[in-house]
C-alpha cells in the first residue's frame, strides 16, 4: 500500500481537482477492499469459537456492509483531505521552479535554464547572444528606472520575434540568449537581423523620456558533436567583434575573420592607430 501510494504521489498530476477525486475514490475502494479482506480472515475463526453475538452469515453481511458505509465514508474524506494537500505542495512546487528557472524582471528564462536548455538542443540550430548598446549610459544617464524598462521592452520584442520552437532567456544584466531551430542557417540570421534592426527603429519612452537603443548580436551555429560551451565561447566572440565593429549589428562566427580585417580597416584603424579594443578582438580570432 505505501508503494501504491507513492506512486500516486509521484505520477499523479495533482495541479488538476479532477484527479484529486479520482485519487480519494482508488482509495476509498482501496480501503473498503482491505477491510473486507481483514474481516474475511477474522469472522470465520470466531465463529468457530462462539464468540459472535449473530449468526456467521450476518456477521459477514453487518461487517461487509460497515466495511462499505464507514471504512468507505472515512478514507474517502481522508483521502480528499490528502489529495488537495498534496495538490496544493504540487502547486507550490511548480510555482517555485518556474521562479527558479525565470528573470523576475524580463519574464524570460534565466541563464540557469537557458544554459539546461542549450544542453539540450540536439540537431541543427543557432545561438545568438544579444547585448544592450551602452546600456551603462542609459542607467547614468535616465536612471535605473529606464534601464530596467530599456530591458523589459527589449524582452518583449524577443518574445514576439522568436516562436515557440525558440528558447529565449535574459542571461544576466543587458545580456540576452537566443537558441533558435527549425530553419535554415540563412533563415535564422535572417531573423535574427530583423530582430536588430527592429530594436534600432523603436526608441522605448519611459519617466517621460524617449530612448533611443540598440544592440549588437554575436551568432554561432549549433550542430550535432560540436561542444556546447565551443559554441557559447564562440558566440561571445562574434558579439565582442560586434562591439568592436561600431555596435548596432549583428556578427555571425563564420564572418569574424573576414570582420577583423576588413570591418577594422573600414573605420580606419591601421596596424599603428588602432585601440586597445581593436588588439583584442584581433588576438581572440588569431590575427
Amino acid at each position: 500500500m505505501k508503494n501504491w501510494m507513492s506512486l500516486q504521489a509521484d505520477f499523479g498530476n495533482f495541479q488538476y481537482r479532477r484527479n484529486v477525486y479520482v485519487f480519494a475514490l482508488k482509495m476509498s475502494f482501496l480501503a473498503v477492499i482491505l477491510s473486507g479482506a481483514v474481516i474475511g480472515l477474522t469472522i470465520p475463526p470466531l465463529g468457530l469459537l462462539g464468540l459472535l453475538p449473530v449468526t456467521l452469515s450476518h456477521a459477514i453481511g453487518f461487517g461487509a456492509i460497515f466495511s462499505w458505509l464507514v471504512g468507505g465514508t472515512v478514507s474517502g474524506v481522508l483521502s480528499l483531505a490528502a489529495g488537495f494537500t498534496m495538490r496544493e505542495l504540487t502547486l507550490s512546487r511548480a510555482e517555485f521552479e518556474k521562479l527558479s528557472r525565470t528573470d523576475t524582471l524580463s519574464g524570460l528564462l534565466n541563464r540557469r535554464a537557458f544554459t539546461e536548455a542549450l544542453d539540450n538542443t540536439e540537431g541543427n540550430a543557432s545561438l545568438v547572444i544579444f547585448d544592450v548598446d551602452r546600456f551603462k549610459t542609459i542607467n547614468d544617464r535616465f536612471g535605473h528606472a529606464c534601464g530596467d524598462a530599456v530591458i523589459t521592452a527589449v524582452s518583449s520584442v524577443l518574445t514576439s520575434a522568436f516562436d515557440e520552437l525558440c528558447v529565449v532567456a535574459r542571461l544576466g544584466g543587458e545580456e540576452f540568449g537566443v537558441i533558435i531551430s527549425g530553419e535554415p542557417l540563412e533563415a535564422r540570421l535572417e531573423r535574427i537581423e530583423a530582430v536588430q534592426a527592429d530594436i534600432a527603429g523603436r526608441p522605448i519612452v519611459a519617466e517621460g523620456h524617449q530612448i533611443a537603443i540598440t544592440i549588437s548580436g554575436g551568432v554561432a551555429d549549433l550542430i550535432p558533436g560540436r561542444n556546447k560551451q565551443q559554441v557559447y565561447a564562440s558566440a561571445d566572440r562574434a558579439l565582442y567583434l560586434a562591439k568592436a565593429l561600431g555596435r548596432n549589428r549583428v556578427v555571425h562566427e563564420r564572418e569574424g575573420l573576414h570582420h577583423a580585417w576588413h570591418g577594422l580597416a573600414e573605420n580606419g584603424q591601421d596596424a599603428e592607430g588602432r585601440g586597445l579594443g581593436s588588439d583584442n578582438v584581433m588576438q581572440a580570432y588569431g590575427i
